[in-house]
């Protein structure tokens, strides 16, 4: 069994257009795991608790459907009906045997409301042809198998009129190949990692610029300007782009939100802000972009990490370099040529360049922790002078918590 203390890890899922649809919740412990059963009872107990007693499930979720994963032992047990069956999507890991008395608690769930997926499919058994009338989304493993066998798979799966979820995209060729396949949603590193996006054009949330525009409008206290900035990294690269201009030429560099709105002023914010929301594409809401909420997360956490490691000092600098720290991906563009034209303070490019410094170190645990570094991860907290896991993980969950806000 895991101990009492894991990492938080909650992975996006996406729809066709990339446009955020849920998260599955990925709880590890800091130490390496063997693949046992009492390992997933234990996980994904702590799933549960956690989204209750310490995040909170509507804070964690922030309007999306959450994935839990379930081992047998959850599965047939009465607890998971604490589940809200609005919110969550049941996942059944592949280590479950598909036996009658899965099958006849699957049929309870299905009855009661709940929603339930597949995990790591691989092949089309006789039993999992005869669950799959209970079943809503089935994730097809595409890592694990090659691209004939994906292809046959989901010509199998269509009959059934299920949701097609491609899990484990790490490239762009499986992106293509499975949205060619018409997969309905996707999850994976792809969505995460900078060098594996595919270019788009970054349009600024039309309810971010309209809040801006308020707070503006209502003579705001620079206070809720610097907050609304921050919960929409996007705007905030803009921002810093303009007071970075010839006018707004300074020899002094930039180190927090506020510096970069101190430089540019109201006026020339409301401009810019005008700006932006003239040049919109078309009126149509744009869905969240899974990337702006983890640059927001990371920027929180940042600060979080901050005041934790003694150096509360850096908040300002931290909360920057975490919410610059996907800037290359958001915008398809080298890191060093982004960076070059935001005159950032030395501190906050040797972090994103090199992961240098204290707040390179910073970073590099946050990344860690989202792609579940066991071994990593305690290594880079003792690092950075402090080994409380659960305040790390309270970190963790107050940014979740925060950027759900928007």
């Amino acid at each position: 069994m895991i101990g009492d203390q894991f990492f938080l890890g909650r992975q996006p899922i996406v729809g066709r257009d990339n446009e955020l649809v849920a998260y599955e919740f990925l709880f590890r412990s800091s130490a390496a795991n063997t693949a046992v059963i009492s390992d997933d009872v234990a996980a994904s107990a702590a799933v549960i608790q956690y989204l209750f007693a310490g995040l909170g499930i509507d804070a964690a979720l922030g309007g999306k459907r959450g994935f839990i994963n379930l081992s047998e032992e959850l599965l047939v047990s009465e607890s998971i009906e604490l589940l809200p069956r609005d919110k969550v999507v049941l996942e059944i890991l592949e280590t479950v045997p598909l036996t009658p008395r899965v099958a006849a608690r699957c049929a309870e769930l299905k009855n009661l409301g709940y929603a339930l997926a597949l995990d790591d499919v691989t092949e089309l058994t006789a039993a999992h042809r005869n669950l799959l009338p209970l079943i809503d989304v089935v994730k097809l493993d595409v890592l694990g198998m090659p691209p004939e066998r994906i292809a046959a798979l989901v010509g199998m799966l269509k009959p059934f009129e299920l949701t097609l979820l491609a899990e484990k995209i790490d490239t762009t060729e499986q992106h293509e190949f499975c949205h060619g396949l018409d997969f309905d949603l996707f999850q994976g590193f792809f969505f995460a990692r900078p060098v594996m996006l595919t270019g788009r054009t970054v349009q600024p949330s039309a309810l971010a610029l309209l809040n801006l525009l308020g707070l503006i409008a209502k003579d705001a206290e620079i206070e809720e300007i610097e907050q609304a900035l921050k919960q929409a990294p996007d705007l905030m690269v803009h921002l810093l782009k303009i007071a970075n201009s010839a006018a707004f030429n300074l020899s002094r560099n930039i180190s927090s939100v506020r510096g970069a709105i101190a430089r540019l002023g109201r006026i020339q914010l409301n401009r810019m802000v005008q700006i932006m929301m003239f040049s919109r594409q078309n009126d149509a809401a744009v869905a969240v972009n899974p990337l702006l909420q983890t640059a927001a997360i990371r920027g929180r956490m940042m600060e979080g990490l901050a005041d934790l490691t003694g150096c509360g000092a850096l908040r300002n600098q931290a909360f920057m370099t975490g919410m610059l720290s996907l800037v290359d991906a958001l915008f398809q563009q080298p890191l060093g040529e982004i960076l070059a034209s935001l005159n950032l303070d030395a501190a906050i490019q040797r972090a994103l360049l090199a992961r240098e410094g204290q707040l390179g170190m910073m970073l590099r645990l946050i990344e860690a922790s989202e792609n579940c570094g066991h071994e990593t991860t305690p290594a880079l907290m003792a690092r950075l002078g402090f080994s409380d896991m659960d305040a790390f993980n309270r970190v963790h969950a107050e940014a979740l918590a925060w950027a759900g806000r928007f």
